[in-house]
């Protein structure tokens, strides 16, 4: 895992960056609406919220701490976005930057042995058998996936694209 350490942190800060530059021109009112009518869209307000239930999940599985199942987030799977009831746009980003950073040192930090280790999450064991599946396909494609929702949304919403 060692030599594939500073690709996977390179690729994670870009999305990190991306995320800050997809939400940088929206107000509060913004991260909520709907921009095509009738259509319920992951708004960036849900979004960020969701990305951010995991990085914690994740650091405590690299060191071997305990950690409560996202699934129990407000904005974990099965969760819709709404129209209200988010905190302010700058605590989404917040927390979601400090979750990013946290699992970034915990990577760098990581035993060896973290990696290999069987998924604690009982739920997950068949897709992710050991914890390296389940942190590389959340810290890339999973996060990916949701900010390329996002950039559709600011699409459907006549903004441009970043």
């Amino acid at each position: 895992m060692k030599p594939f350490i500073p690709s996977l942190l390179r690729s994670w800060a870009n999305q990190r960056d991306y995320a800050q530059k997809l939400v940088a021109d929206l107000s509060d009112e913004d991260m909520v609406s709907q921009p095509v009518p009738g259509v319920v869209m992951n708004h960036p307000a849900w979004t960020l919220g969701h990305l951010a239930a995991y990085p914690p999940v994740l650091t405590a599985m690299l060191l071997g701490q305990p950690f409560t199942d996202p699934m129990h987030s407000p904005y974990g799977r099965g969760s819709m976005p709404k129209e209200s009831g988010y905190p302010p746009k700058a605590q989404l980003l917040a927390e979601f930057l400090d979750g990013h950073d946290r699992l970034a040192a915990a990577v760098e930090a990581a035993p060896e042995s973290a990696w290999s280790a069987p998924i604690p999450l009982a739920r997950w064991e068949q897709r992710f058998p050991e914890v390296a599946d389940a942190v590389i396909y959340l810290m890339l494609s999973h996060e990916a996936t949701h900010l390329g929702q996002i950039s559709a949304w600011r699409r459907a919403g006549g903004r441009p694209a970043v």
